[in-house]
Order: C-alpha cells, then structure tokens, then sequence
C-alpha cells in the first residue's frame, strides 16, 4: 500500500506518496485543488506504480477546499481518509517536526496515514451534500437577517434618516423571502428522498427535538457514516473531557466543544426545553448528574439505529 498525503489549499494540492515506510522513500508533486488537477495526479501516480487500488490518500478536513480532490480521489477508486487537523499536529509534534512548509505538511500526513491507519472515508449521497449546502445557505441568511434586523432597532432608536431606513426595511424584506423559499426548498428536498424523509421523522419523534434540530442532525448524520453513539457526541464535541493527574489535579470533567458551534448551540436549546417538558430526559439527566457525565445527550442516535420511534426506554440506556 502506498500512502498519500495531500496537504490542501484553496488554489493547490501538495502531495507526498510515501513508498517505503520503513526507509520513508518518498516523491512529492503539487497539483491545482480542481478535478482536472486530480486527473493529472492520477497521471503521475500511476507513472510512480502507483495503482488507484494499493493508494491510500490522506487528507486534512480544512473547510470546504478538501471537498472536490476527496470526491474526484474516491471516484478514481483511491481509498480517502479525512483526517483531524489537531490529531495530525500532535502527530507531527511526537515526530519532533518543526518545520512548517506544505511540502512537510504533506510529509506527515504520508506518515500517520502509514502509522495509524485511518478510518475510511465513505462519500456521502448527493442528496445528503444537497442538503448540507442548503442548510449552510439557510444559516448564512438567517444571520444575516438578525444582523438587519438588529440595525433595524438600533436606526429606529437613533431616529435615522428616512432612506436609511427604508433601506433596512428593504433589505430585511428580501432576507425573510429568501429565508422562506429556502426553507421550502429545504423541506422538498427532504420529501422528495425517502431515506431523508423516514430519518426525519424518526427524530422528530423524539420530544423536543423540532424540524430546524431535525433538518441539521439529519444532514449531519447522513454526511457521517458514524457507527456509535459516541461517535456522534465527540464530532459534536458533547463528550466530557478529563483534567486528572496524580493525586493533586482533580479538574472537573468538561465538554471538549471540539465540533460544529452552531449544531451544538441548536441541541443545547433542545436539551434543556427536554429536561424541563419531558420526564423521560428529566430523569436521564439527574442520572448523569449525578455520575459526573456530560449534560446533555439526546438519544438521537438509537431512533436511527433501531428504526423505531422515539420510546421512553431509550431514556434508561447507558
């Protein structure tokens, strides 16, 4: 197996295929970050012997920029592993690595690839990168809508000039009927497939959880081929972290908020309306509590995995 570290930017790849582990025999080349740029990469891979089927790319999740060579690699029947940013770093760290050029970068990605192995990334369905992108598009209005709104007020307090505020007016006119368009379409989307629509309304069926807490952990969960619950919570960033050593450092365990801000935010609204309205959660929380976990943790995973609606039982889990 040769492994493949590609070290991404906006406008380039910088690839490093690493032959030989044991000797770290090595030969680099940089592409553009475009399919055609893949296309010439798979020209010089197969000059080096290098066969889509013995090729082990890995790449740093960086964005959106790691998306198209991921997708263009996977088609061409390369193996593709998306690799943490900060695992990746702490990896170079243990190598003793201290120069940062993209060159190295590549360098090291070769070599944890070769060294840890890491999980496979499987494409998601175009329905599920869809919808994704429609929910980012929905967000990006949404905040853009209570920025104007927020001018709003304070030009009415300020007693602005007319034009000025007919422009707000104006702008936040156009924002709420792109807001409502884009959430029809959102919803077509969802009714026009299925599998989207069926997971829908397996995790609305959980108290608390409404269509917006629905629509994100739908997409999340359709774009992840996550295989446990835990698995779920530490890409949410929900999973406690510990602060322990030795007999005097008794850090209280907390969570490690390493994921997606704005998803997290949307469960931790949904969290405590359940812990208020639903006696099920009510009681799974003051369990937690009381065994120092986390505060949160919604079963929205179990719904999924047993295609069964939302029950009180699954309250009682773990």
């Amino acid at each position: 197996m040769f492994y493949l570290g590609i070290d991404v930017s906006k406008a380039k790849l910088d690839c490093c295929l690493l032959i030989d582990p044991d000797t770290l025999k090595r030969k680099t080349k940089t592409v553009d970050n475009s399919a055609s740029g893949v296309g010439h990469l798979m020209v010089w891979l197969a000059k080096q012997g290098g066969d889509p089927s013995v090729i082990h790319a890995i790449i740093e999740g960086t964005g959106v920029y790691h998306q198209t060579a991921c997708q263009a690699l996977a088609d061409e029947g390369v193996t593709v592993s998306i690799a943490n940013p900060a695992h990746v770093k702490d990896f170079g760290k243990g190598l003793a690595v201290r120069t940062k050029t993209d060159t190295m970068d590549s360098f090291v990605l070769a070599r944890y690839g070769a060294l840890v192995k890491p999980a496979i990334w499987v494409p998601p369905a175009p329905e599920a990168r869809a919808l994704q992108a429609l929910l980012a598009r929905r967000d990006a209005i949404a905040q853009d809508l209570q920025r104007e709104l927020n001018r709003q007020e304070k030009a009415e307090v300020a007693k602005a000039p007319a034009l000025v505020q007919d422009s707000i007016v104006d702008a936040v006119t156009f924002l709420k009927n792109q807001l409502a368009k884009l959430q029809k379409e959102i919803d077509d989307h969802i009714d026009s497939h299925p599998d989207l629509k069926d997971d829908r309304t397996l995790l609305q069926s959980i108290p608390g959880v409404g269509p917006q807490v629905g629509n994100n952990l739908l997409s999340v969960m359709h774009n992840h081929p996550f295989r446990f619950a835990e698995q779920l919570a530490a890409y949410l960033g929900l999973v406690p972290v510990e602060h322990q050593s030795g007999s005097s450092v008794r850090g209280k365990a907390r969570l490690s908020k390493a994921g997606r801000a704005r998803i997290r935010a949307v469960l931790y609204m949904t969290a405590v309306t359940s812990i208020q309205h639903n006696p099920h959660i009510k009681a799974l929380y003051q369990r937690l509590l009381a065994r120092g976990r986390a505060k949160t943790r919604p079963p929205c995973f179990g719904v999924l995995k047993t295609r069964q609606p939302y029950a009180s039982c699954y309250a009682h889990e773990g």
